[in-house]
C-alpha cells in the first residue's frame, strides 16, 4: 500500500463486532475489532483499548496493508500452531486443550495478576500431564516477573521441559540480566521476546543486547506483513508469529507471515479463534492436525450483524480509526 486511503472510504467500509471469549484471557471477557474490506480482501483494525493513537496507528497500517495491498510470497502453504492455555485452573485444561485439533505444542499463561506461582506450577503440570512427554510446552509471563521471581519461577518449571520462557520479565535490561542468572543456576530454558519487540521503538535492541533466543512477532502491533518480515531479518533470531487475539481476519494475515518466513523452527501462536464463542468467519480458522493453511478469511454477513457491537461502541471505534488515520496520514509511524 502506497496510497493511505481516505478516511471517509474507510469508514464506509468499517464493521465494529464485539466476540464474546469462552475463558477471560489478558483480562479480556469480550474482543473488540473493527473490520475493514478493500479491494484486496478483509482487514482487522483491533488494539486492545487501553493502547494510545501512536501505537494502535501500526495496528491500522496492518488492517491497510492486508484490505488494500499484497502480502509477501508465502514459502509454505500451511504452518504449524500451538494450543493456548489461559490462566485456567489446572482441571480446565483438558477442556482448553480439546478445542486444538492435532497441537503438539502449548503455550501457557503464568504470571497473572492475583495467582500465585504454585497455581502456575499446577497449570503447566497439567498441560504436561495432558499432553505427554513428547509434547512442547512453552510459558508466557507477559511480562509480569522481575528477575527474581523469574529464575524461581523458571528453576520450578523447568521440571516439566520447557521449550522457551516467552516474555517473562518486562525490560529488555531484565531479560539480558535473566538468562545471566539462569545461566549461573544452570538452568536451560531458552527466552523468548514479545512485548520487548512489539512495543518497542528499536524492537531490534533485543537482539543487539543478547537478551532472548527468539523472537515472537505478531502482525498487527508491528504495522503489517513486510513490515514484520524486516524485523525478523534485522533481529537475525528464529521467529515465532503469534496472534494478537485476533479475529480471523487477522489470523490470516499471521499465517501469511508464518508462511512467508524463511525458516519456521517453532509452533505459532495463532490457534487463537478457539477461544472465542463465535467467530466472524463462516469458515473456522482454527487448526486441523495441528495446522492453518494459508488464505483469506472472509466475514460471513450474518455473523457480521449478529456480533455488531452496540451503538456506542461502533462510535467509540469509528472515532478511533479517525484520530489513528491522522497519525499515519502525519506519517507517525515509523
Amino acid at each position: 500500500m502506497t496510497t493511505l486511503p481516505p478516511v471517509d472510504e474507510l469508514l464506509a467500509r468499517a464493521h465494529v463486532v464485539a466476540l464474546p471469549m469462552r475463558v477471560r484471557f489478558r483480562g479480556v471477557e469480550v474482543r473488540e475489532a473493527l473490520l475493514l474490506e478493500g479491494p484486496s480482501g478483509w482487514g482487522e483494525f483491533s488494539p486492545f483499548v487501553e493502547y494510545a493513537d501512536a501505537e494502535s496507528a501500526r495496528w491500522l497500517a496492518a488492517g491497510l496493508e492486508a484490505a488494500y495491498a499484497v502480502w509477501p510470497a508465502a514459502a509454505r502453504d500451511a504452518v504449524p500452531v500451538n494450543a493456548t492455555v489461559p490462566a485456567v485452573g489446572p482441571e480446565r485444561v483438558p477442556e482448553v486443550l480439546a478445542r486444538f485439533d492435532g497441537c503438539t505444542t502449548a503455550k501457557v499463561k503464568v504470571a497473572e495478576r492475583g495467582q500465585s506461582l504454585a497455581e502456575d506450577v499446577d497449570r503447566v503440570a497439567a498441560v504436561r500431564s495432558a499432553m505427554g512427554p513428547g509434547a512442547r510446552i512453552r510459558v508466557d509471563a507477559n511480562g509480569g516477573w522481575d528477575v527474581e521471581t523469574a529464575t524461581e519461577a523458571l528453576e520450578r518449571l523447568t521440571a516439566y521441559d520447557l521449550e522457551y520462557a516467552e516474555q517473562p520479565c518486562a525490560k529488555v535490561e531484565e531479560l539480558v540480566a535473566l538468562r545471566t542468572a539462569l545461566a549461573r543456576k544452570g538452568i536451560d530454558v531458552p527466552i523468548a521476546a514479545d512485548e520487548s519487540i512489539r512495543k518497542a521503538e528499536d524492537p531490534i535492541r533485543v537482539a543487539r543486547l543478547g537478551a532472548a533466543d527468539v523472537v515472537v512477532v505478531k502482525v498487527a502491533p508491528l504495522g503489517g506483513v513486510a513490515s514484520a518480515l524486516e524485523i525478523v531479518e534485522a533481529c537475525g533470531l528464529p521467529a515465532v508469529v503469534s496472534s494478537a487475539l485476533d479475529t480471523s481476519v487477522g489470523i490470516a494475515a499471521g499465517v501469511a507471515l508464518a508462511a512467508a518466513l524463511p525458516t519456521l523452527d517453532h509452533a505459532c501462536g495463532l490457534g487463537t479463534v478457539g477461544l472465542f464463542e463465535r467467530d466472524v468467519s463462516a469458515t473456522a480458522w482454527r487448526p486441523a492436525g495441528g495446522l492453518l493453511t494459508t488464505g483469506r478469511a472472509v466475514p460471513d454477513p450474518e455473523a457480521l450483524l449478529d456480533l455488531a457491537a452496540p451503538t456506542d461502541r461502533q462510535r467509540w471505534w469509528r472515532e478511533r480509526l479517525v484520530r489513528c488515520h491522522a497519525v499515519l496520514a502525519d506519517g507517525g509511524v515509523r
